[in-house]
């Protein structure tokens, strides 16, 4: 790779990065418009609309929404999560129960029969069937198979038997026995699970005597349970699905005073959210989470100039830092979460996120509420979750290579601020050794929690030498995972913990070699079509071990396929990731802009240092 070459497609990238904070100087982005959300939307708003409980119609919302669904349906009849992604069963419902809903099926007849076609062909003839089917691709998470079949019982596509019941009574339990209660949704989908459970309850009874009056006796209280956590923006997770199912499910049936300030607070983020083509995107934004990204990759490129610009960020990322017990998850003080917004949560990637962009934009002091929210939330697996320590019922709540990858990231990074990385490199017993020395941390706590999650990793490594992520996915793996995406931010903890020559760095490498497509890009997997996103992230953790035979060239064929693309102005265009499920998908504008920067920038530093 010609370095002046290198160098113009890095500063063209990252003089686009740049470009896009706000006048604040952090990064904000943008989520993709969703047809999930789009229906969900209008979905509640028309049930909200009809029940009386507001006076303001939502008309022209409802128009706008029901349209840009009509437009931006697939060829084959179905709808996909986002304008790039296949159809699916679960968003393809969603939509045509948007339409009985909102009484809009004698407008769109024909959307309307492609889409009952497209389910017919692949799922089944009966509502049985095609509930079946819902149920059968999210397995026993109930967090997303209750909703999607509550709003199609509502507008009577399905019936009310197919629709299991969620026990919203448990929500009445004190928040840190939910982990021993085996709930039925994950842990972030509690609202959820008191609104839809009530619905359900309320449209199909139980014949048990002693399951109604725990019911009767929990729905008050569930409610003000209900209540309280709701943020002030109105948005649950400031996620419109979530807010929309909440809404739609309370406004169905309750007409009580505690329902009704929830279905308020509720519309008003749902109208506040609507975007002016009419569509809704899945959350918000991730503004914590692309600034600390945006941050890392101007430091992997040793980017001295373009960090001292973003002194402001430093003072931004700082005030996001959570100052008191969360009511959502009751999270400890110290953590961040993906949004500055209300709605947002502390979690155990955003929070190393934060801590790896407050050392890069060198923060003078060591955050030890930080560092000691992520340490409390290792498993016993020795892997770390994403919201909860101990939740491992359901698959999203359990331990994740990725995030384990990050927390170790942020650990070992400020260890190596104080002492000469020399000192430790390559060995683990000299790394725990210098913890031991310079912080004094009894009964070895740190080096036992780097140990245990190095541990986890090793467990976690699958036969071909890669590591599956918990939160992304990609549509064109058969099983819509992503092993790249999490082999390369698994290889980065052990880029950062100097254990290059360590078995399971080398055939998480040779993994990444196995997969690179021929026009020098990566997938989410072998044979996926490259992205900017794969390929990236690839590329830059694959520098670390350019000494290992046939890696120099797959980098340089990564290389060549980024520059290309920005030399063409094709790379911020972004792909659709995995979003909570590897079923539900998004893209966001900066992810390309960022992992390029990351990428050129590293290889553009290395160069210099050759």
């Amino acid at each position: 790779m010609d370095r002046d070459r290198l160098r113009a497609a890095y500063l063209k990238a990252r003089d686009t990065l740049l470009a896009e904070r706000t006048a604040e100087g952090y990064w904000v982005g943008e989520l993709s418009s969703s047809a999930l959300s789009t229906a969900t939307a209008v979905s509640a708003l028309a049930i909200a609309k009809s029940s009386g409980l507001q006076s303001r119609g939502f008309e022209e919302l409802i128009d706008k929404g029901v349209r840009w669904l009509v437009e931006h349906q697939n060829t084959d009849g179905g709808w996909g999560d986002t304008v790039k992604s296949f159809s699916n069963i679960s968003t393809t419902m969603l939509c045509q129960a948007a339409f009985h809903l909102t009484g809009k099926t004698s407008h769109h007849t024909d959307a309307l029969k492609r889409c009952e076609t497209w389910l017919t062909e692949r799922y089944g003839q009966t509502p049985t069937e095609l509930a079946e089917a819902v149920r059968h691709r999210y397995g026993k998470d109930r967090t997303f198979a209750v909703p999607i079949l509550t709003t199609c019982a509502l507008a009577g596509l399905v019936s009310w038997h197919e629709v299991p019941r969620l026990p919203f009574e448990l929500a009445c339990l004190p928040q840190s026995w939910y982990r021993f209660a085996r709930l039925p949704v994950v842990s972030y989908a509690l609202p959820a699970l008191i609104a839809i459970g009530q619905c359900v309850h309320h449209h199909r009874g139980t014949w048990n005597p002693l399951t109604a009056l725990l019911r009767w006796l929990g729905r008050q209280r569930s409610l003000r349970v209900l209540e309280r956590i709701q943020p002030s923006s109105g948005g649950f997770l400031e996620a419109t699905p979530l807010t929309s199912f909440v809404v739609m499910s309370l406004a169905s049936f309750s007409r009580d005073a505690a329902a009704g300030r929830v279905i308020n607070k509720g519309i008003e983020f749902l109208v506040n959210s609507a975007r002016a083509d009419g569509s809704w995107a899945i959350d918000s934004n991730l503004s914590v989470w692309v600034t600390t990204l945006s941050v890392h990759a101007l430091a992997a490129a040793g980017d001295v100039e373009a960090l001292r610009s973003c002194l402001p960020v430093f003072y931004w990322v700082l005030a996001q830092q959570g100052q008191v017990r969360h009511p959502y998850t009751g999270a400890e003080p110290g953590g961040w979460g993906w949004s500055h917004l209300p709605g947002s949560v502390p979690d155990c990637d955003d929070t190393p996120g934060a801590l790896l962009a407050l050392h890069a934009l060198g923060y003078a002091y060591y955050p030890m509420d930080g560092t000691r929210w992520v340490m409390r939330l290792q498993n016993r697996d020795g892997g770390w979750p994403t919201f909860c320590r101990g939740w491992g019922a359901l698959q999203f709540d359990r331990s994740g290579a990725d995030l384990t990858a990050h927390a170790l990231r942020s650990i070992a990074v400020w260890m190596s601020r104080f002492v000469g990385q020399d000192r430790w490199v390559g060995k683990r017993e000299q790394f725990y050794d210098f913890l031991m020395a310079h912080f004094a941390v009894r009964q070895r706590t740190v080096p036992r929690a780097i140990n245990c999650g190095l541990n986890y990793l090793t467990r976690q490594q699958r036969p071909d030498g890669s590591w599956l992520p918990l939160w992304f996915g990609n549509q064109h793996a058969p099983d819509e995972s992503n092993p790249t995406y999490g082999t390369a931010r698994v290889l980065a903890a052990y880029r950062d913990l100097r254990l290059l020559d360590s078995k399971e760095a080398k055939r998480g490498v040779q993994f990444l070699l196995a997969i690179q497509n021929a026009d020098g890009g990566w997938g989410g997997a072998k044979d996926a079509p490259s992205s900017i996103e794969e390929t990236a992230l690839a590329t830059e953790v694959l520098l670390a071990w350019r000494g290992i035979e046939g890696v120099q060239e797959a980098v340089e064929r990564g290389l060549e396929y980024l520059v290309r693309r920005v030399e063409n102005g094709s790379f911020t265009e972004p792909s659709p990731i995995g979003f909570y499920f590897a079923k539900l998908w998004y893209f966001e504008k900066l992810y390309p802009i960022i992992f390029t920067v990351a990428a050129l920038g590293r290889a553009l530093r290395e160069s210099r240092s050759s």
